[in-house]
């Protein structure tokens, strides 16, 4: 597509090139990129627009003063509301693609994940975009849900390739900042809804209102909802008169407890779940609920059932251990995964790691330092991306919820402290290595260290 039609309505422009594709992240621009230089959270992408050049970009659209460089540099004012209709326009295709977007503070992955492997198993060409990446596609991303740009030159790389459907995993900081804006988002699903984020949303009504926005775009033929869940009439009236496929724990009719899993009974059948933790009962019921709504039968689905994966780093068996990686990191989730492994070795005690993010919401630490002390035999503190914060003054902050009379053992160093949990543990415990999951670096102010939970523990 050459400039002037790309900008054709919104500026005019002099240059005439032919382009390749639109990015917004200078570190995944290709050769013949337009690279969209907007203010982030915390820098400017005028910042980066030398790795853009160094990436092959052949010119640069700005929101600020113009800036000289190797590459033809455009003003457009207010540019980022602009990006919807410069996807559009580009990336006609990604429309045609039909979005099943999942939403939630704990479970949008094992979901979103779980949805799309039955789909492909039931014959429907299906991708999935999360916190885990973007499949069967060359686009990239290092968000849960990507920028509205990467997003849609996934989509329409997706609809060229004959993938129709894709699982949608949609952060709260997407909905607020427009992500989804004009996607064919025909299915919505709610897990659930506990704190997390209000260093980004300021209070938990905020928080809330953005993830409702989910529920309320009209292109929706289907909800799903947790109706266990405290939020559920909330979400239930932000959907209005959409067709809703709600679900519950109650709908198993018979369940029971092994070692490795549970034995159910849904919808007359009898079947084994090899799956820790209620919480992945209503995630994998959840994605078979999301199925019966688009008209598949329960002969269809729940023999399939039991040969779901689990996504990476979500209650991850380490080999030759009783040890687990659990990307858990909100106290909600925390606590499931300790109560999880409660559960299902009730003859063990747990030992827990974990730590906080930096730069994120401050308020949980105490609350998570409590939690882990009230369930937890022992706890070792350690990193889990301080970030720009000093790593010591977060644990301190993670001490306040745990009381003096709790002997906490300290280890910054993360690999460390998961080799000392691992070369530790005894016969009669369980280790739980939480907040990371499959995350593959350790972010801080002045480094990012190549670091994964579930290699270092398979290595201790």
């Amino acid at each position: 597509m050459k400039i002037d039609q790309l900008l054709q309505g919104i500026a005019t422009t002099k240059f005439d090139l032919t382009i390749e594709g639109l990015c917004l992240n200078s570190k995944f621009v290709q050769s013949g990129d337009v690279f969209i230089a907007l203010q982030g959270d915390k820098n400017h992408g005028a910042d980066y627009i030398q790795q853009a050049i160094d990436n092959g970009c052949a010119a640069v659209l700005i929101d600020s003063s113009a800036v000289e460089c190797g590459v033809p540099t455009i003003r457009i004012e207010h540019l980022a509301d602009h990006l919807p209709a410069l996807v559009n326009k580009f990336y006609p295709k990604a429309a045609q693609v039909e979005v099943i977007g999942v939403t939630g503070t704990n479970g949008k992955t094992s979901v979103a994940f779980f949805t799309s492997q039955l789909l492909n198993k039931l014959g429907v060409n299906a991708g999935f975009i999360g916190t885990l990446g973007i499949t069967n596609n060359s686009q990239k991303s290092n968000n849960t849900t990507p920028d509205i740009v990467t997003l849609y030159r996934a989509l329409d790389e997706y609809a060229q390739n004959n993938i129709n459907v894709v699982v949608l995993e949609v952060s709260s900081h997407a909905l607020a900042q427009q992500r989804i804006q004009g996607l064919n988002m025909t299915q919505a699903i709610f897990t659930n809804f506990t704190q997390d984020h209000l260093d980004y949303h300021q209070s938990l009504e905020q928080y809330k209102a953005e993830k409702l926005k989910l529920f309320q775009l009209d292109s929706l033929k289907s909800v799903s909802l947790n109706t266990d869940d405290a939020s559920f009439t909330d979400f239930s009236a932000a959907a209005g008169n959409t067709p809703q496929f709600n679900y519950a724990m109650a709908d198993f009719e018979d369940i029971k407890t092994t070692q490795y899993g549970f034995i159910v009974q849904l919808d007359g059948f009898v079947f084994e779940l090899a799956f820790l933790g209620e919480f992945n009962l209503m995630n994998i019921l959840s994605a078979y609920n999301a199925l019966k709504a688009r008209n598949f039968s329960s002969e269809q689905i729940i023999p399939l059932l039991h040969q779901l994966k689990a996504p990476t780093g979500r209650m991850h068996k380490i080999d030759r251990h009783l040890a687990w990686v659990d990307y858990a990191h909100t106290p909600d989730a925390i606590e499931k995964a300790i109560i999880t492994l409660q559960t299902h070795y009730p003859e063990h005690n747990i030992r827990v790691i974990f730590g906080c993010g930096g730069d994120r919401d401050q308020t949980k630490r105490a609350k998570m330092g409590k939690i882990v002390s009230k369930l937890a035999s022992t706890i070792i503190l350690t990193d889990d991306n301080p970030r720009s914060e000093v790593p010591r003054q977060i644990i301190s902050d993670i001490l306040n919820g745990i009381d003096d009379s709790y002997e906490v053992d300290i280890i910054e160093d993360r690999q460390l402290a998961i080799e000392t949990g691992i070369t530790t543990l005894k016969e009669n415990e369980c280790l739980l290595i939480a907040g990371k999951g499959h995350e593959s670096e350790q972010h801080y102010q002045d480094k990012t260290l190549a670091m994964n939970d579930i290699d270092i523990a398979n290595n201790a």
